[in-house]
């Protein structure tokens, strides 16, 4: 290696070390607004190239304050983890290696790593290992790949080949979902061409799980129309999870597939004191999965599991003369919607491996008893209320206005200034949302380093800002 490739790579170990290092002090909020981000950023393209530790030097300063600290303890917002130190490790070397994770033949250790890490997913979530899988960029691709699969089996049925013939003339698909999904599911609706107006809204229940006689009803009408379901593991502001054992067999008996959108909450069938929450899953067609929420794997890692080997990969692989494919070993272009693509495996295998199976329950159960912890605690607070406790890992919390006669518009507002002000405090990071017709501040934990301390640290920053703001 030349002098410079050291130097350069010495310098971005060393800003990434004192970033981690700091993680614990520094504000969890951006510091910078946007105009200075882009009065810093938005050089000038030089004619001629700069020197690479010029370049990185300038970059570190550059984005100064605009770093969320999403990596460490005390990020709460959206759903986002943070990385394993062996996944981290694993993540820097897979940029090193720089394997094209498409075929066997182009990286040997890339693909058997993947295939060792699929199987090791499949035991740790509890489905059948008999499931195909994918190691895709999010849960979106995941749910890309998964009903693409639920596409080719269901028009497959009624003797159509989907992937030759197209949509075009093809019966319309029917996809019943619960009408708290995540928009991911919708995304890939319509990418793959099945269009918004498919989806018909299930009824659900006060924490947001369809209703079992709900579905069979919706069943029942246009039987004869092939059926995908959607159901979904862990609610994205409440936590909650579908009623499987009860669902899935309803949705069987009339020939629908079963799609299940777990992005987080499947990660409670690693722990035997949750799994009571996703009873039944496995017996569904097809699930969909993140690695960088609950594994804690850096980002650009979703896995896509499918119970009809033949449909998946029907509706992904393809074949031509200039690739080299190989008779024993795995490709992943045959399973995924990707072709070039990094080699993800490298640091879910990590991960995996150093928490192991008991690992892993214990990080799921440890987040779980920080999301409830914080939802009660801040909820308990005078000028706050408890809107939802956590079913899993996401719970709910709102800053009602105090003024008499104030309308939920007011309420609003306030839970809206509270959570900035927490933002402003650099103290921890919590995002709001719409539920039930509040406005709500979401409470969210999946990160690995989330402590006592941590959730200490949280709770009076919002107690200060409550006794600020009477």
């Amino acid at each position: 290696m030349s002098t410079t490739n050291q130097q350069v790579l010495h310098s971005a170990f060393q800003s990434a070390l004192t970033y981690l290092a700091n993680l614990d002090r520094a504000s969890v909020a951006a510091t910078v607004d946007l105009h200075t981000l882009r009065t810093r950023l938005a050089k000038e393209l030089p004619q001629q190239g700069l020197p690479p530790q010029q370049v990185i030097d300038d970059l570190i300063a550059d984005v100064e304050g605009g770093i969320l600290g999403s990596a460490g303890g005390r990020f709460f917002g959206w759903v986002i983890g943070g990385s394993l130190p062996a996944a981290l490790a694993a993540d820097w070397l897979t940029a090193t290696w720089d394997q094209n994770a498409a075929l066997y033949s182009c990286g040997p250790a890339a693909a058997v790593v993947e295939e060792v890490a699929g199987g090791w997913l499949k035991q740790i979530l509890r489905l059948p290992m008999s499931a195909s899988f994918a190691l895709v960029s999010g849960c979106k691709m995941a749910h890309v790949t998964c009903l693409a699969a639920a596409r080719n089996a269901m028009l497959a049925k009624q003797g159509w080949d989907v992937e030759q013939m197209g949509l075009t003339g093809a019966l319309p698909i029917r996809i019943l979902a619960n009408r708290q999904r995540h928009g991911s599911v919708e995304c890939a609706v319509r990418l793959l061409g099945m269009g918004r107006a498919s989806i018909v809204d299930l009824p659900e229940d006060e924490l947001g799980r369809v209703r079992p006689e709900g579905l069979e009803k919706e069943l029942q009408r246009h039987a004869d129309s092939p059926t995908i379901v959607i159901l979904q593991a862990g609610d994205i502001n409440t936590g909650a999870c579908d009623l499987f054992d009860l669902l899935i067999p309803i949705a069987k008996s009339h020939s629908a597939w079963v799609h299940v959108d777990g992005a987080f909450g499947l990660w409670a069938a690693a722990s035997p004191r949750l799994r009571h929450f996703v009873k039944g899953v496995e017996g569904a067609d097809s699930w969909a999965t993140d690695g960088h929420k609950w594994l804690n794997v850096p980002f650009d890692c979703g896995y896509a599991f499918v119970a009809h080997p033949n449909a998946h990969q029907a509706a992904m692989s393809h074949r031509a003369s200039y690739l080299t494919f190989d008779a024993d070993a795995r490709d992943q272009i045959d399973w995924n919607p990707e072709w070039s693509r990094r080699a993800r495996g490298f640091p879910t295998y990590a991960a995996l491996r150093q928490l192991g199976h008991e690992g892993v329950a214990a990080l799921v159960e440890r987040c779980r008893a920080h999301a409830h912890a914080l939802v009660t605690r801040i909820g308990q607070l005078p000028g706050a209320e408890i809107m939802s406790v956590p079913t899993i890992n996401q719970g709910l919390v709102r800053f009602p206005d105090p003024h008499p006669g104030a309308t939920d518009s007011d309420h609003a507002r306030r839970t809206d200034e509270i959570i900035a002000a927490i933002l402003d405090s650099g103290e921890a990071f919590f995002t709001g949302s719409n539920w039930n017709g509040h406005r709500v501040m979401r409470v969210s934990v999946c990160n690995w380093q989330t402590s006592d301390d941590d959730v200490e640290r949280a709770v009076n920053a919002v107690a200060k800002i409550l006794a600020q703001r009477p």
